[in-house]
């Protein structure tokens, strides 16, 4: 089982600025493209800083803001790599306030965006396509149950499991198991067992 990667996810022909590029061609890249922010990057196509909206606001409300993306930037700018995992980039999103990420390779040279509407997309995925993915790599293959063994039904991204698991520790596992799988977005569980073996509650 694994997340959609930073570089399943975005776009790859990236939109980007110089840091000499002027706040009119910015304002009409923004718009032209409809985004909300351009990557500013060197003469080695290397992202320096980004240039958001909200730059160009303050601009058009504060004296002494620059006219170029050099002066109107975020800097440094916050990268991602295409091997990162959904679940990576959209902390990196929150922690730091973004709505855009720059996806940089080996070599630091930009090579593509992700933004928060290209990991919204996760939350759009066929239930069926999550039904499948639990069945085979949460209970085949990660916990090494027949696919029969218990019942996945998935609604809306609603996931609700049902059966019988061998130990009651297990239970808690299938869950947190199933939560990590992109585009669940609640798990049900009515899971039974067959043994206790949790602390203070072990059957002979």
């Amino acid at each position: 089982m694994r997340h959609r990667s930073v570089g399943d996810l975005m776009t790859p022909t990236a939109v980007s600025v110089r840091p000499g590029t002027t706040f009119k061609e910015i304002a009409r890249l923004l718009d032209e493209y409809d985004i909300t922010a351009v990557p500013v990057v060197d003469d080695d196509g290397r992202p320096v800083g980004v240039v958001s909206e909200a730059d160009l606001i303050r601009k058009q409300t504060s004296v002494g803001v620059g006219s170029s993306a050099r002066e109107l930037m975020t800097s440094p700018a916050v990268v991602a790599e295409p091997g990162w995992n959904a679940v990576r980039a959209a902390r990196t999103m929150e922690r730091r306030k973004i709505k855009r990420l720059p996806v940089v390779d080996g070599d630091g040279r930009l090579i593509g965006v992700l933004s928060r509407s290209d990991l919204v997309q996760l939350f759009l995925r066929r239930d069926r396509e999550i039904q499948e993915e639990i069945l085979e790599d949460v209970i085949v293959r990660t916990l090494g149950l027949a696919p029969s063994a218990l019942t996945v039904d998935v609604t809306d991204g609603r996931v609700t499991l049902s059966g019988t698991v061998e130990r009651k520790s297990m239970v808690p596992l299938v869950a947190k198991l199933c939560e990590g799988v992109d585009g669940v977005v609640d798990v049900v569980d009515r899971l039974g067992f067959d043994r206790d073996d949790t602390a203070g509650g072990a059957l002979p």
